[in-house]
């Protein structure tokens, strides 16, 4: 792998502008090409980023020969890029979710080993420097026996988000409130919690779950999942936990999440750490609670875009390096399908009723 690193995009829709902002901030990165069916649409991102555009990602692949594929076509079309670019030797970076299931994530997971590419994930909120302070805190020890694990998602969508589009529908979502907009705090806090435990490989650190899910503010034409989901989770350790993902609670509010254990409690407010306290106080304590302050954007709560794209800049530097070095990367394919395991469990369990555990 050159240090310049040619990156070709597949899918121009709103996250592949942050993808395009990032690499575009990325001393070792070169954006040379995006995919999109739509002429006019691709026309003005090529002509924003200084780059091609195709209409087919295969075309593309074959003409431009990038380093690496960014996936970021709707959640249910990741598998045929991601095939199409293991079949040509191209590494992939892969927009959340990996895929809508499990079995299209293996398939994925296993072309890619196949071919002796390396198949990355994105969840931006591990490289939140908030969230990897929680889990240093979590790795070292700090909370004692991890008791509790929560993540809440109070959010809201208005029926315009659905009408007429991929969100909202079983084929190309896969889910709603959970698999779309949870998912990255569904990652975070089964990430954080593992941190305390003794887990191997790809190992899940959540054991079962329990779920209850509904469509409860948007009506049947415009939406086929559901926009309200209430989760109890129970860890491989005995933690328990809790998760609350919505896009039903208007105006929206900021995610919230929270560790908690006999030897200290952290609380994370977006970006804000409302709580940082231990039995045990370190030197360092006092700057940690300061440093972490008001968050000063919207967070996503009720606009999607509403983000600070530099933790994608941070995730997609994190997968570079690991490809130039020839490194361990965090979010490898098997990790990242860790997420759509415990979904896939939520609503299994809201379907039948019953608990379900984790394979």
């Amino acid at each position: 792998m050159t240090e310049n690193v040619r990156i070709a995009i597949a899918g121009i829709g709103a996250v592949a502008e942050m993808h395009a902002e990032s690499i575009d901030d990325l001393p070792n990165a070169e954006l040379v090409a995006g995919s999109c069916r739509t002429a006019e649409k691709g026309d003005e991102f090529a002509d924003e980023y200084g780059c091609n555009h195709y209409a087919d990602t295969e075309t593309m692949l074959d003409e431009m020969i990038p380093d690496v594929l960014v996936v970021c076509t709707p959640s249910g079309a990741h598998l045929e890029p991601t095939l199409a670019a293991a079949n040509r030797g191209v590494h992939v970076l892969c927009e959340k979710p990996l895929e809508i299931t499990t079995e299209r994530i293996d398939e994925m997971i296993e072309a890619c080993e196949a071919a002796g590419i390396r198949l990355g994930g994105v969840f931006p909120q591990r490289y939140n420097p908030v969230v990897e302070t929680m889990y240093d805190a979590a790795a070292s020890g700090r909370f004692g026996r991890l008791a509790v694990a929560n993540a809440y998602v109070p959010w809201w969508r208005p029926d315009d988000y659905y009408e007429g589009a991929w969100q909202g529908t079983e084929e190309l979502d896969g889910g709603g409130a959970v698999m779309n907009q949870s998912i990255h705090s569904v990652d975070a806090v089964q990430w954080l919690a593992g941190a305390t435990m003794n887990i191997h490989g790809d190992e899940n650190p959540v054991e079962e779950v329990f779920a209850y899910t509904g469509r409860l503010a948007h009506d049947d034409e415009r939406m086929e999942v559901e926009d309200t989901a209430v989760t109890v989770l129970r860890f491989r350790n005995g933690t328990l936990g809790q998760l609350l993902g919505t896009t039903s609670m208007y105006p929206g509010s900021l995610k919230r999440v929270q560790l908690g254990g006999r030897e200290g409690t952290a609380e994370l407010l977006e970006d804000e750490l409302v709580t940082w306290e231990f039995r045990e106080e370190q030197p360092n304590d006092s700057a940690v609670r300061t440093k972490f302050t008001e968050t000063t954007n919207g967070g996503g709560a009720a606009d999607p875009m509403s983000i600070d794209y530099e933790y994608h800049r941070r995730n997609i530097a994190a997968y570079l390096n690991a490809l130039t070095n020839d490194a361990p990367f965090m979010l490898d394919g098997r990790e990242a399908r860790k997420a759509v395991e415990i979904i896939e469990a939520i609503y299994a369990s809201a379907d039948r009723g019953t608990p379900v555990r984790l394979a």
